[in-house]
């Protein structure tokens, strides 16, 4: 009886040779060319694969001990209900059945390649067409609930991320009393504006510029990677951008497409500058969870010395600052 390899949770893809990588999608009755080009992706690894007789696919290599196999299959059965109402999203690939398989350790799933350009937010008819593609995401992702996804709030986003940076020893130990006590501020301010909001909806969760791609100026969304129960604001304020005026004239144009298909609740609002806080910290701790991959190091030297500390703990202040102003939009 085989044994299911063990990868290390520090250095899970020291393994995954690109021999691997074509031996993974073979499995499936798939023949490989030999031509393979990684794409960027620092938490998972996603390979673009060239095949005999037949169009590339790309292959995505979960990270190991991230997401459970149910969560997984939630994110792909997500995808699938998405793309039966025609919302314009790529889901994994069947093979007997199946979208997630599993190899030497390794969960992953195969993809159709689909073409397109980075969208460029020109006009503002771009934003309304944004705004109508996070609201059809919306009307599917209210019909039912997530049962193993995550869910987006100050506790998950926030206070159980500062926990984690305590314990990490990534933060300068003459910063730590520092940066502690402006977390620990600014997360009681998010509680506060975050009151007893209980986010249920579906959402895409990680949806920013990268994640919409355009062929032949129709939007698609990929990447449902991050799909957790949400806000439905979470969905839209990383596609804005420039001054306050800027913004609050880019978020109109979005609710215009967004109220087109589906109500919003402009109280949400209140929670953009909140939303923004906790995707810094989020993003601080991920990197320090990830520092022991030899990918993170060599992409973010940065993140070892000082100066990003002391620019970090700068940024949040300024963004305790911010949580206060008016909303985006006034109704």
């Amino acid at each position: 009886m085989s044994m299911k390899p063990e990868l290390s949770t520090e250095t899970p893809y020291e393994n995954l040779s690109p021999e691997l990588v074509m031996t993974l999608v073979e499995r499936l009755g798939l023949r490989c060319t030999g031509g393979l080009f990684a794409l960027n992706s620092y938490e998972n690894r996603v390979y673009d694969v060239a095949l005999e007789d037949t169009d590339n696919v790309i292959i995505k290599v979960y990270r190991p001990h991230r997401w459970s196999k149910d969560q997984i299959l939630e994110e792909h059965a997500f995808a699938a209900e998405l793309q039966a109402e025609d919302v314009p999203v790529v889901p994994p690939q069947r093979f007997d059945g199946k979208t997630l398989h599993s190899h030497a350790g390794y969960l992953y799933a195969i993809y159709p390649k689909r073409g397109g350009r980075a969208v460029e937010m020109r006009t503002d008819e771009d934003f309304r067409m944004i705004g109508r593609l996070a609201a059809r995401i919306h009307n599917v992702g209210s019909r039912s609930t997530f049962q193993h996804r995550g869910t987006l709030n100050v506790k998950t986003f926030g206070w159980d991320n500062l926990v984690y940076l305590r314990g990490s020893g990534m933060i300068p130990r003459d910063l730590m009393t520092a940066y502690d006590a402006t977390v620990t501020h600014l997360l009681k301010r998010l509680d506060d504006v975050w009151g007893a909001r209980k986010s249920v909806l579906r959402i895409h969760g990680d949806c920013h510029l990268g994640n919409i791609l355009v062929n032949s100026g129709d939007m698609f969304m990929v990447d449902l990677d991050d799909c957790m129960s949400g806000p439905a604001v979470q969905d839209m304020w990383m596609m804005v951008s420039g001054d306050r005026q800027d913004m609050s004239r880019q978020f109109g144009w979005m609710l215009e497409g967004y109220t087109h298909f589906r109500d919003f609740d402009y109280s949400e609002l209140q929670l953009v500058e909140a939303l923004r806080a906790l995707r810094m910290i989020h993003y601080t701790a991920w990197l320090a969870r990830r520092w022991h991959d030899p990918t993170f190091p060599k992409n973010f030297p940065f993140f070892a010395g000082n100066a990003y500390w002391e620019s970090h703990i700068n940024a949040l202040k300024e963004q305790l600052s911010a949580i206060d102003e008016p909303l985006l939009v006034q109704v």
